[in-house]
This record gives structure tokens, sequence and C-alpha cells, in this order.
């Protein structure tokens, strides 16, 4: 049975284990643009007659989970401890169990111990990593994991892959003219992407925490990479440049352009940078293309046409990315995206 909380007034319908945990999906994007490198979480808790109780959800890097703030919904909307006894906690993924920023939420749960509580997924995490869900079951608490885990897994695909592969999840982005060009031959930077498109890269900087262009980008476009289109934060900004010195690169964070790729990456994840927008030029996007070390591909196809120019990465769409591929249509371009 569904229940969802409406102008403080409770609608109800039947749901399903696999509806309630959708619902917790949707809440956690609510922090998307604001708690990395921590994961999105949702957390619903509902009645034994299936009506939604409270809800939460991670808003703030820092601040507290989402298991504890649809805790202090429940305070604040007067559920009684006798109906949490008999209810559901429902959450995108596994409580933690470690001190960080915050206590364990596995023990808050067990103080208030509901009849059942199911997760989307377990945490990679090494300090929790199946540790939550056994204190919760040693307590007497039912448990289920894995519901909807493929949906979980890719909300939060960011932090997975900085816990399981120990990297930040790499995008590589690019624009090109209809007939294969990234930019002219110009001292000014060639104009491929529509108003439209350049909003949507707005958009990817606010959900990745930095973005990585090179020293020829930097020389010829003079980037800002803010995030001025679009809510979120300002992403770290990352140059390679085989000779930094005397340039002002104040406020960025600079690697020699003929270090190792995966040196980067495993200094950013040390760094806890949980994902990286290329939007760099065709040097260092071959350069990456070449190791192998990403994990989504963006190209937008514009109509335009220039006939020389600096050409396109090339890139020979691995069987595991373009087996993931979607196409948007827009009015002067089209957008590719491999991997997603």
């Amino acid at each position: 049975m569904q229940s969802f909380l409406y102008n403080d007034f409770i609608c109800t319908c039947y749901m399903t284990d696999e509806q309630y945990i959708q619902r917790c999906l949707d809440l956690a994007r609510l922090g998307e643009k604001y708690v990395a490198p921590n994961p999105m979480v949702g957390a619903v808790l509902v009645s034994a007659d299936g009506r939604i109780l409270a809800e939460g959800w991670h808003r703030q890097y820092g601040g507290p989970h989402a298991e504890v703030n649809c805790f202090a919904d429940a305070d604040r909307r007067g559920v009684t401890p006798g109906q949490i006894h008999g209810a559901t906690l429902y959450v995108s993924l596994e409580p933690c169990s470690h001190y960080g920023k915050t206590p364990p939420c596995a023990d808050l749960i067990v103080s208030k111990h509901p009849r059942r509580v199911v997760a989307g997924m377990l945490d990679p995490n090494p300090l929790v990593s199946g540790r939550g869900m056994d204190k919760v079951r040693s307590a007497g608490i039912e448990v289920t994991s894995g519901v909807m885990e493929d949906a979980c897994r890719s909300l939060n695909k960011r932090f997975l892959c900085l816990m399981e592969k120990h990297r930040p999840y790499v995008i590589l982005k690019w624009a090109q003219t209809r007939d294969g060009f990234i930019d002219g031959n110009g001292d000014k930077p060639l104009v491929i992407s529509s108003p439209y498109t350049k909003q949507l890269v707005h958009k990817m900087r606010a959900e990745n925490m930095s973005i990585l262009v090179g020293a020829n980008t930097v020389a010829k476009d003079h980037p800002g990479l803010r995030t001025t289109r679009w809510t979120g934060r300002h992403p770290l900004r990352i140059a390679l440049d085989r000779h930094p010195e005397g340039k002002n690169y104040e406020g960025w964070l600079v690697y020699r352009d003929n270090t190792d790729w995966s040196f980067v990456l495993d200094d950013l994840a040390r760094r806890g940078i949980h994902s990286v927008l290329v939007e760099g030029g065709a040097t260092v996007l071959n350069h990456i293309i070449a190791t192998g070390l990403y994990d989504e591909v963006h190209i937008e196809v514009s109509e335009k046409c220039i006939f020389h120019g600096v050409s396109a990465p090339k890139w020979d769409f691995p069987s595991h990315l373009a087996k993931n591929l979607y196409i948007e249509q827009y009015e002067e371009s089209t957008l590719y995206i491999f991997g997603a």
C-alpha cells in the first residue's frame, strides 16, 4: 500500500517494496548537488498498514544522513514509538555503522527499533560493507537488501567508482561539427554548442566534483569553468600543463600534462574527489581515451560544417559503453551519451 504526503495530508494506495525504494531514490536526488563525495541517500518510514509516516534524505555533506532526517520528520509529525515499532524503514543505501562526521545510523535505527529495514543496496565503503545491516539484524529487526539494486547503483555511480575502483568516475565530453572537427584553426575558439546545450554542460558541472582541461584550452579559451547557468557548486578546476610556471592558476589544481593519467586519478582519489568531467581539447581527450580509464562519453554533434580545423578525438566505441547509448535530439545538434 502506498501513502504519500501532500500538503501534510496522507494519501494512500497500494505499493510494493520496489516502489518505496523508488521513492527513496526520488528523495535522494534532492541532495545531488550538495552531498559529494558522500552518496545520495533517501529514507522512507512506512506504517504496518502501508502509510508513509515520514521521509528524509541526505541534504548536505557533513550534515545528518537520510535516516536521521527521516526520524526527525517522524518526530515533527508526532509519530509514536509504537507506530515506529510496527513500521518498515526503507533506505536506498545500507545504514552506516561507523563514526564519521555523524554517528552511526545503524545505532539510531536499533534505538528506534522498527519492525523491518529494507535497503536498496549494501554500502561498498569498507567501513560499512554489510556491518550496518548486520548490526540491525542482531537487534532482532528483520532486514532485506538488494531491492532495485541496479537503480540504486546507477544513482551513486560516482561514489561507487571511488569505493570500488579507488579512482574518480571519469566523463569525457566534447562538441564537434558534423564533418568531424572540434575546433577551427583561428585564434578564437569555435562556438559549436547551442545556448541550450551549453546550459546542459553547466548542469554536468554541478553534478561532478571536478573539471579538467589542458593548457591549450586555458590559453585559447581562458575558461572560468564555473557553474553559472545551473544551480549547484562550482567544480574544482584542474589543468594539465607541462609549463605552468608564471601562469595564473590561482584556485586551480595543476598537473604537468606528461603525468601518467592513472597517477592523476590516484591523487584525486586521495583528495576525496569522486568525479572528473573532462572538457579538454583533442590532445587531452585522445590521451585519456588511449588509457581506457574513463566511464562515460558525451558527444554533441552540431549541424555545422567547417571543412577544416582540429579533428575531433578518435574513439572506437568500446562495446561495454556502446551498449548503453542514449541519443537526445535538439534543434541544432544531437547529443550522444555512451555508458551512462
